[in-house]
């Protein structure tokens, strides 16, 4: 199980580091840019990923209060990128250095809803990996709508190839 979830996270840092790339080289306008999907812009969205990282990271180290990106400031675009990589490499460290009890382990938190919940770390790490591969396919999509042709493509097997 260590193998796969250490795989995950190298992957996640991977395919939002590509697609980083390509959302830098666009304008502000087309970043802000109203779409009609789950966050309603590009910025958003890729914020929203950024905020659920490090909620699950701070959880994770048991942190007292959790401080959520977005509600401490207005990055901007590369803020948002380098805080998303940023904690992608921490979840990809603590991976690499985790033991099986470590990824077995029963963690208690609470949503943000304030909602007590108990789940093994290994659990939450599947999560933030398909949470991670669901909002870059809806930023692909929404490149594809302000116009980007040239998207690299993040699928898990070309990541595993490389």
């Amino acid at each position: 199980m260590k193998q796969l979830l250490v795989s995950f996270a190298q992957y996640e840092y991977w395919a939002n580091k590509a697609l980083s790339e390509t959302i830098l080289s666009i304008s502000e306008t087309q970043q802000q840019q109203e779409i009609k999907s789950s966050f309603p812009s590009i910025y958003k969205t890729c914020l929203h990923v950024w905020d659920a990282t490090a909620i699950w990271w701070q959880r994770l180290q048991k942190a007292e209060e959790i401080i959520i990106p977005s509600r401490v400031s207005q990055p901007s675009m590369q803020e948002v990128i380098d805080g998303l990589l940023n904690q992608n490499k921490q979840w990809v460290d603590w991976t690499n250095n985790a033991t099986e009890a470590d990824l077995n382990h029963v963690f208690a938190y609470k949503n943000m809803k304030g909602e007590p919940f108990e789940q093994p770390v290994k659990e939450i790490m599947i999560h933030l990996s398909n949470h991670g591969t669901y909002h870059r396919g809806q930023l692909v999509t929404m490149l594809r709508e302000v116009g980007v042709e040239k998207i690299p493509q993040t699928d898990y097997i070309l990541f595993s190839r490389s």
